[in-house]
């Protein structure tokens, strides 16, 4: 991938490519409450055909999906993995994807955690950081 930018993002005909060729997204820190940005991104993004699949501890479940209180807990195969956490609660986030083999995550606007980044490509993995996937999506693919 190109690094196009400070925080290392791929280029826009990259993301719009990987947008393209993505079916499941798995977004971490999903809300249940509709008026939070987690759950209106999700519900959009579902409205455009993506399957959403959310991953918080102590639902059940959320736009008619079930939830997974973790990602090793998901049973599908994920192409995204939507981040809405605060910057300093995603390493973790990052590590689960490194030991699960998930190739994509994406960091919503202001989120940023070069560290676990730069980890992160180094083997191997699509890292999307202080970005919303829903505006870039709209952008690039419609």
């Amino acid at each position: 991938m190109t690094n196009a930018n400070p925080n290392g993002n791929p280029d826009e005909d990259e993301i719009r490519a990987l947008l393209k060729g993505a079916k499941t997204i798995a977004v971490v820190g999903f809300s249940p409450k509709p008026y939070r940005a987690s759950h209106n991104v999700a519900r959009q993004m579902q409205r455009m055909g993506y399957r959403i699949i959310p991953v918080r501890p102590g639902i059940s479940d959320g736009l008619g999906e079930t939830a997974y209180p973790d990602l090793a807990s998901v049973p599908d195969p994920v192409d995204i993995v939507d981040v809405f956490r605060a910057s300093d609660k995603t390493t973790p986030v990052f590590e689960e994807c490194l030991r699960l083999g998930l190739k994509t995550i994406w960091l919503q606007d202001g989120v940023v955690n070069l560290e676990a980044a730069a980890r992160a490509r180094a083997a191997g993995m699509t890292v999307i950081m202080d970005r919303c996937v829903l505006r870039d999506f709209t952008r690039l693919c419609v």
